[in-house]
């Protein structure tokens, strides 16, 4: 059998027409378009084991994603001095692969990650959304107080059960520990919340900040958000802000590439299911 080598690429997309990243029979998505590309390059069948760090959902952007595969080493000899230019001429204009990496076989995009770093961004502008920026960026229709959003952040920081945020899978913990929540307005007026944590389940990100959005323009005190941490179930209250607003920006590895096992191997036995 012919020896493989495992590539980390580095991924950004523009999810405004695409059904997410996970591959779908009928569905245009983010790996689906990838491995179609790759697949006319390097010829069926020679791409395995896509894996992606955040299986973002349907309209969520992004400009930091990462994923790894495995190709045939005689493959990757072959093409690797070409392939990213010709990528950049067979991927749409709403998919990029802007870096592709040798790695060690233990490297794994999803399970050696130690965080997913978020932005959200929010306009309150009573025109709503810029034109050039209508895809990445929410219209809110109510003025929102940035400190009182950042009051509503504080609460969320640490390591608690957000049941209440998420879409729950059985027999999976939702214990996460969010290590940045904030907010800034930048100088166009902009609203960016940045949210990082180890990790996020389903809906998690834009569940929080359709939370913090609620105590922002006023409807909800600012600690309402933390309180529903109490709650050991989905809460109903908690409205999901749009997936337009939402790009993943960045994933950390460990520094060394020793430490890329001993990660995955932690990861893998806190967050997969127990089995029944």
């Amino acid at each position: 059998m012919d020896e493989r080598t495992r590539l980390r690429l580095d991924v950004s997309y523009d999810g405004t027409d695409f059904s997410g990243w996970a591959a779908q029979p009928t569905r245009r998505t983010v790996a689906g378009v990838l491995v179609g590309a790759l697949d006319l390059v390097l010829g069926a069948g020679a791409v395995t084991g896509l894996t992606v760090a955040g299986r973002t959902d349907a309209g969520v952007h992004a400009t930091g994603q990462v994923c790894h595969l495995d190709l045939p080493a005689t493959v990757w000899r072959e093409h690797r001095e070409r392939l990213l230019r010709r990528l950049a001429r067979l991927l749409p204009g709403d998919v990029r692969v802007r870096a592709m990496t040798e790695v060690p076989a233990d490297f794994d995009a999803r399970f050696s990650a130690t965080f997913r770093r978020y932005e959200y961004r929010v306009t309150d502008a009573p025109w709503g959304a810029e034109p050039l920026r209508r895809r990445d960026t929410l219209a809110w229709p109510r003025p929102l107080d940035p400190a009182a959003l950042t009051a509503a952040a504080a609460g969320l920081v640490g390591e608690h059960d957000f049941a209440a945020y998420c879409r729950r899978k059985e027999n999976a913990t939702t214990v996460r520990e969010v290590t940045r929540l904030d907010w800034r307005r930048d100088p166009d007026g902009i609203l960016v919340a940045t949210v990082q944590a180890d990790a996020f389940c389903q809906a998690m990100v834009r569940s929080l900040v359709g939370a913090m959005l609620t105590a922002g323009d006023g409807r909800r005190p600012v600690d309402w958000p933390a309180g529903q941490l109490a709650r050991r179930e989905r809460s109903n209250e908690v409205a999901v802000a749009p997936a337009h607003g939402l790009t993943l920006v960045a994933v950390g590895y460990p520094e060394d590439p020793a430490e890329y096992a001993a990660r995955a191997d932690r990861t893998r036995r806190l967050r997969l299911p127990v089995e029944s």
